[in-house]
């Protein structure tokens, strides 16, 4: 299977080293980017052929991966429009750009995968939610999941409109972690420990609470009644959170990045 980035940044990157070797061989793997240091860096690290733009041997690949930045889409989707003549399936992973949107870019064309990951895709920890246009056939659908499973899980979605809330949920998911991890770790110095068993403490359990939760059959709501004894250490500390309204805060959080999903959609299809 021939496979085309366009883009050689963070996450393309993630997906050659999850690929090369892999779902196939480095050789069939083709770098487009106008940055010469990262396509050296990608050459030599995992032996794929580069270009400093959309070129023939693109047109020739089975699926084209389009790894960049959202508000460049439009001028890639023209660049990319002349290499189509083969149907290969075109493998969006660019937030906010919607299916129409890129298919009217590209002339109509509509064997299109709109994905959104995640950054643990850097460490292949990630999890990407993903929708298929009707003119994707089994092969190319099955095609899309191995690529994205490539660094992490896949979730498959009936309707883009749920991409919004994957963005909230998953996509802009780590930053949340990361966010808690920060106060954990603030509280931990401020009651006293250094800021290296701060971290150490706080990265421990946020990663062997995740491990415990994804590995149990009971719903996380049960697992966290366990840890709270009434008039405990964790039920004063729950009851704080619940009185400030931590809950009601992070729900309405993560709604305003799938508020902010569905805005950016409609900023960047616009003509």
């Amino acid at each position: 299977m021939k496979i085309a980035f366009i883009g050689g940044g963070n996450m393309a990157t993630a997906l050659v080293a999850g690929l090369a070797g892999q779902l196939t061989g480095a050789g069939s793997l083709h770098v487009v980017d106008p940055n010469a240091e990262a396509l050296e860096r990608l050459a030599s690290q995992y032996g794929v052929s580069t270009a400093d733009a959309i070129d023939v041997q693109v047109g020739g690949c089975d699926i084209i991966v389009l790894a960049v930045k959202p508000q460049q889409m439009r001028e890639v989707a023209a660049a990319l429009k002349p290499q189509l003549g083969g149907q290969p399936l075109v493998l969006s992973i660019a937030a906010g750009i919607r299916i129409a949107d890129l298919s009217r870019w590209l002339g109509g064309y509509t064997r299109i995968v709109r994905s959104m990951p995640n950054t643990p895709a850097l460490i292949g920890m990630g999890i990407t939610g993903m929708v298929a246009q009707p003119d994707v056939d089994a092969a190319q659908r099955q095609a899309a999941d191995s690529v994205m499973r490539a660094v992490g899980q896949t979730v498959w979605l009936d309707e883009e409109s749920l991409i919004d809330p994957v963005t909230a949920v998953s996509g802009s998911g780590p930053a949340y972690v990361f966010y808690f991890l920060e106060a954990m770790q603030q509280a931990a110095v401020e009651m006293g420990l250094d800021a290296e068993q701060g971290r150490k403490l706080a990265l421990a359990t946020f990663t062997g609470a995740a491990q415990l939760a994804a590995q149990s059959s009971d719903p996380v709501e049960t697992l966290r009644q366990r840890v709270t004894s009434k008039g405990g250490t964790t039920h004063a500390a729950v009851k704080s959170m619940e009185a400030s309204g931590v809950k009601e805060a992070i729900v309405a959080a993560m709604k305003a990045a799938a508020a902010r999903g569905r805005e950016l959609g409609d900023e960047l299809g616009m003509d």
